[in-house]
C-alpha cells in the first residue's frame, strides 16, 4: 500500500513531537535529558519529512511552494537541517530550546493542508517562482537561527552579571561561540535572501512587467533586506559585536517572519 506524502508528514510529526517535549522538559527542569536521542529521533524525522517533500514535488511537478500550508512544512525542514549542521559543527544543545518546537509547529501546520495538486497558471508554472521561494525560506531558516543565538546570547549575558545563575546557564555556548553562530548564519542567510530577490524580481519583471515595483510585499521584503544589510555593514565596518548584534538580529528576524507571511499568498500585481 503506498504511502501518501501526508502520512510520512505525520511520522514526521511524531518523531518532532519527541523534540516538543524535551523542549518543554528542560524550561521546566531546566536540564536536559537524553539529548542524542532526541536528535536521532529528529534525524528520522526530517529523513520522513525531505520523503514527504520529495513525494509531493514528484505529484506537482514543482517544489511544493504555492501554499502558506507548504511553505510552513518546508522551512521546518530546512529549520531541521541548519540545526543539525550546526549541531554536528559546535555541539551545544541550547539551540535546541527554540528550534524543536518550531519545527513541531511549522510541520503541524503543514501537516494540516489538504492533499496537494499542480500549479494552475502559466506563470506560476515557471521555475522562477519555486527557486525564488527555495531561496526565500533558505535564507529564512538560517536567520532564524541567527535571531535564536542573539536571544541566548542575551540570556547568557544576564545570567552571568546575576549573582544566582540558574542551572540552564551552564549548558548555554560561550558568548564568543554565539556571536560565531550568529555572524554565519547571518552571512549565509543574507546572501540566500539576496539571491531570493533577485530572481524574484527577475520572475515578476518577466510575467507581469513594471506592476511588481509597486506592490506593498515586494517593499517589505526590499525593507528587510536593507535591515540585514545595515546588520553586515555595521559587523563589518563598524565592529558591531554582542549585545547590541543580537537586539538587532531579533529585530531583523520579526521583519523577516512578517515577510514570509504577507508574501505567503498571492502578490497584489498578480492579481490585476
Amino acid at each position: 500500500m503506498e504511502i501518501s506524502s501526508t502520512s510520512w508528514l505525520h511520522v514526521a510529526l511524531l518523531f518532532y513531537s519527541l523534540g516538543l517535549w524535551h523542549a518543554l522538559a528542560t524550561v521546566i527542569q531546566r536540564k536536559q535529558q537524553m539529548f542524542k536521542t532526541v536528535v536521532l529521533s529528529f534525524f528520522l524525522g526530517a529523513a520522513a519529512h525531505l520523503v514527504s517533500i520529495v513525494d509531493q514535488t514528484i505529484t506537482v511537478g514543482k517544489i511544493p511552494v504555492s501554499t502558506l500550508h507548504q511553505m510552513a512544512s518546508l522551512i521546518g525542514f530546512l529549520i531541521t537541517c541548519f540545526f543539525l549542521l550546526f549541531y554536528w559543527r559546535y555541539k551545544y544543545e541550547s539551540l535546541a530550546v527554540f528550534v524543536f518546537p518550531t519545527v513541531f509547529l511549522l510541520t503541524l501546520v503543514g501537516s494540516l493542508a489538504a492533499p496537494v495538486t499542480a500549479w494552475k497558471g502559466h506563470s506560476l508554472m515557471s521555475w522562477w517562482l519555486p527557486l525564488h521561494v527555495v531561496l526565500f525560506l533558505l535564507g529564512f531558516a538560517a536567520l532564524f537561527l541567527t535571531s535564536c543565538s542573539g536571544m541566548m546570547y542575551i540570556i547568557q549575558e544576564n545570567e552571568l552579571k546575576s549573582k544566582r545563575p540558574r542551572t540552564f546557564y551552564y549548558r548555554l555556548p560561550p558568548l564568543g561561540t554565539l556571536d560565531d553562530i550568529s555572524y554565519y548564519s547571518l552571512a549565509v542567510g543574507f546572501a540566500l535572501c539576496t539571491l531570493a530577490l533577485i530572481t524574484g524580481s527577475v520572475w515578476a519583471f518577466v510575467e507581469w512587467g513594471a506592476n511588481w515595483v509597486v506592490d506593498p510585499t515586494i517593499a517589505l521584503s526590499f525593507l528587510t533586506w536593507l535591515i540585514y544589510l545595515g546588520m553586515i555593514f555595521g559587523r563589518l565596518a563598524i565592529g558591531w559585536r554582542g549585545r547590541k548584534a543580537a537586539y538587532l538580529s531579533i529585530l531583523g528576524f520579526c521583519s523577516a517572519a512578517l515577510t514570509w507571511i504577507t508574501n505567503s499568498g498571492v502578490h497584489s500585481f498578480m492579481q490585476r
